[in-house]
């Protein structure tokens, strides 16, 4: 297992003024991350319905609600069933037929719908988009990955917006989840143990130390990025 240090995900959280601002950064920072994107949107359920929370420069307008009026395309089946939908190549794409035909008229060729886990239960999805045929293919496991971290930061930003929380307090409380769950990384690879095994052993250090729990967190995570180091004892 390998660690990243928080160069991506972490930097739009940290520069965002605003949840819309917060989520149209991720959805931008996913086109470059993801080999073969053109543009990137984020679904998410909300009152029954499903709708676009944010897309990236580049996203063709009407892309996803043509899907949400037809209650058919990737990203709905997607959120729906919470399984992954892909088609490498709209020409012969049969599955969802009127969406295909809008998504082809718009220069869109290939699709990856991406479940999102929420906590709520509510479906979601992350839909990438790529104007040549195949060109997903090798971004896929990438997009699984940014996926389950975007899953993260969109059930924090709901909860927030939900309980009337200023921006401030997203990017706070999202920020603090990234470094926790760096550090659970970190003790996952350097321990070889599982992650509830991880956080049980940060908590505990945690309360031994009298430190907050995202404070200890943040020095490991700065300590390992400068070098070797022993994880909390």
């Amino acid at each position: 297992m390998t660690f990243e240090t928080p160069d991506t995900l972490d930097h739009a959280m940290a520069r965002s003024s605003g949840l819309d601002t917060l989520l149209r950064d991720l959805t931008d920072r996913a086109v470059q991350e993801v080999p073969g994107a053109s543009a990137c949107s984020i679904t998410v359920r909300r009152a029954d319905r499903l709708l676009t929370l944010a897309g990236s420069d580049g996203l063709p307008s009407g892309l996803d609600q043509r899907q949400y009026e037809n209650g058919s395309g990737p990203c709905v089946t997607a959120a729906d069933t919470g399984r992954e939908q892909y088609s490498p190549d709209l020409t012969v794409e049969t599955r969802w037929p009127g969406y295909t035909r809008y998504a082809l008229s718009a220069g869109v060729r290939s699709v990856l719908a991406v479940p999102l886990d929420v906590t709520d239960g509510r479906g979601a999805a992350l839909n990438l988009y790529a104007e040549q045929p195949g060109a997903l293919a090798e971004g896929r496991e990438r997009a699984r990955g940014f996926a389950a971290r975007v899953a993260d930061a969109v059930t924090t930003a709901l909860h927030l917006e939900h309980r009337g929380q200023s921006a401030a307090d997203v990017r706070t409380a999202l920020l603090s989840r990234s470094v926790i769950d760096q550090a659970i990384g970190i003790l996952m690879a350097r321990e070889r143990i599982d992650p509830d095994r991880a956080l049980e052993r940060l908590r505990r250090a945690s309360q031994d130390r009298n430190v907050k729990l995202r404070d200890l967190c943040g020095q490991l995570v700065a300590r390992t990025a400068e070098g070797p180091s022993s994880g909390p004892r």
